[in-house]
């Protein structure tokens, strides 16, 4: 079996470490491992499949000896260093919101739209956490029954902010226990005890950046033809985003097949026992790697539409879990070549 020599850029971060915890679970052969950051964690020692690796600083000159590099540094980080590391000879493959969008870059989550990757120049992009988990459930029911439309709140936790987000309501928590005041630096508002319907800038259409994520990703992996309502919500919660999704079908359905649909698709597990109160907790999703779709039920407002909840844990499936399965897809492939033959020139950064 090859083996294969990876790297990531960003691994002190909250989903960098999930990254390396993620590969080291991954069937992927990994012959040497490079952890990457900022230049004030140099030296710092990760754990690795019963090793210690030394952090290195994330620059010009780290990538030639390495096949596939996972970054989770943030967009700046992203435009700079990945077209260097693609000329250097690695695939990249970012967490971050830079090429999402590009046309010559996939956008993939490998249970949905593997094929994208066959075309891929050098730079893969993981899709938005909370786009992930969606697509994922709208996928095998897209391809059932066609979906038309989609309307989704989410409920997102403070991890998708990072370190910086968990440690805020950690801290605001604390103050209003104590009675102390709350300082606000990561989020608009107080997030302690509180919902806050802001996640990133509002763009010119009312919408936040956040909610159009979802627009334009859905579209690019799914389909142009759905309609797609959202709106992002912070919630307070640490860990497992939640999703209220509200789908228009163009064919006629039975709620059994929506279950036999949901139930026979990989990495989706149904929780949805309302006699028992089971359906999808964020607490519950922490630490797995599945989606979990519940509280199924017909839309009586529309002709063909359900309403069903979806959570998963964003700092997994929702970024680490879905780069590293990227990784594993594209090795399956065949299109990483230890030869780098593969591998196109990307464009220099502005």
């Amino acid at each position: 079996m090859k083996s294969y020599r990876i790297a990531i850029v960003g691994v002190m971060g909250a989903v960098g470490t999930q990254m390396v915890k993620m590969l080291e679970k991954s069937p992927i052969q990994v012959e040497f491992f490079k952890p990457l950051d900022t230049a004030d964690n140099i030296g710092e020692l990760v754990d690795f499949r019963g090793s210690a690796w030394a952090v290195q600083e994330a620059k010009e000159g780290k990538f030639s000896d390495i096949d596939i590099v996972l970054f989770s540094a943030g967009a700046g980080a992203s435009k700079t260093l990945a077209p260097i590391a693609v000329r250097e000879g690695a695939i990249v493959i970012d967490n971050s919101s830079q090429w999402r969008m590009d046309e010559n870059v996939p956008l993939v989550v490998p249970e949905v739209n593997p094929e994208a990757l066959a075309n891929h120049h050098g730079i893969v992009a993981n899709p938005n956490c909370s786009t992930i988990q969606m697509v994922a459930a709208l996928k095998p029911l897209h391809d059932a029954f066609c979906i038309k439309r989609v309307v989704v709140s989410t409920y997102q936790a403070v991890s998708g902010s990072g370190m910086a987000g968990i440690e805020e309501l950690k801290s605001q928590t604390a103050a209003i226990l104590e009675r102390e005041d709350v300082v606000s630096k990561v989020f608009p508002h107080q997030i302690a005890f509180n919902v806050i319907p802001q996640i990133d800038g509002f763009l010119e259409n009312g919408y936040t950046a956040e909610e159009w994520k979802m627009v334009e990703e859905t579209h690019k992996i799914l389909s142009p033809d759905i309609e797609v309502s959202p709106t992002a919500v912070r919630v307070p919660v640490y860990r497992g985003h939640s999703e209220s999704i509200n789908v228009e079908f163009e064919r006629p359905f039975e709620l059994d097949e929506i279950y036999q649909v949901l139930e026979s698709t990989a990495g989706i597990v149904l929780a949805d026992d309302v006699g028992r109160s089971e359906y999808p907790l964020a607490i519950d999703s922490k630490g797995k790697g599945s989606v979990f779709v519940g509280r199924i039920r017909r839309d009586f407002s529309i002709k063909n539409g359900i309403n069903m909840w979806v959570v998963s844990d964003n700092l997994l499936k929702g970024a680490a879990l879905n780069t590293v399965q990227i990784a594993e897809k594209m090795i399956a492939m065949g299109l990483v070549d230890r030869d780098k033959e593969n591998i196109q020139t990307a464009e220099k950064p502005e």
